[in-house]
């Protein structure tokens, strides 16, 4: 599985450990950065990591701040992302088999290592259910080619 995983200078420690992980389990793991615990902005790693995604060189994406909110949210703002913030597995499998998210984000200060690792693989190996999921899935999808279509009418 091709993976793109980012995080900002909150995240950068937890990040190295889940690519570790990711690429012990044999992914190929896309490393979008941040290289270091030098302060850093968070929306721009979120959008290297939601583009790659988006443009499907990713198969998902995973990133890491301090609470994961604020790289969910940077990532949601990405056409065709759907980033979801997991605190826990359970949390993690429904983002993927019920909203077929493509993107996750965890809290480096939120969560303890092991419950992140443990998180962001259930991610990555929970399957979209499909079924009536799909057409909920579509919805979203619609608002957001909604929004955009509006901002191009009051350009």
């Amino acid at each position: 599985m091709k993976i793109a995983i980012g995080a900002d200078h909150a995240g950068y420690e937890l990040k190295e450990k889940i690519k570790q992980r990711l690429a012990q389990e044999g992914n190929d793991v896309h490393d979008k950065g941040t290289n270091s615990t030098e302060s850093v902005d968070y929306p721009d790693f979120a959008r290297l990591v939601g583009e790659e995604v988006a443009r499907k060189e990713a198969d998902l994406g995973v990133l890491v701040c301090g609470s994961g909110i604020g790289m969910s949210i940077a990532a949601n703002k990405v056409p065709g992302v759907r980033a979801a913030h997991v605190t826990n597995m359970y949390e993690a499998q429904m983002a993927r088999e019920h909203n077929n998210a493509n993107v996750v984000t965890v809290g480096s200060r939120v969560l303890d290592e092991w419950t992140a690792i443990q998180a962001v693989e259930t991610f990555l190996h929970t399957p979209f259910a499909g079924g009536r999921h799909e057409r909920r899935v579509q919805k979203i999808m619609e608002l957001e080619h909604q929004e955009h279509q509006e901002q191009a009418h009051h350009a």
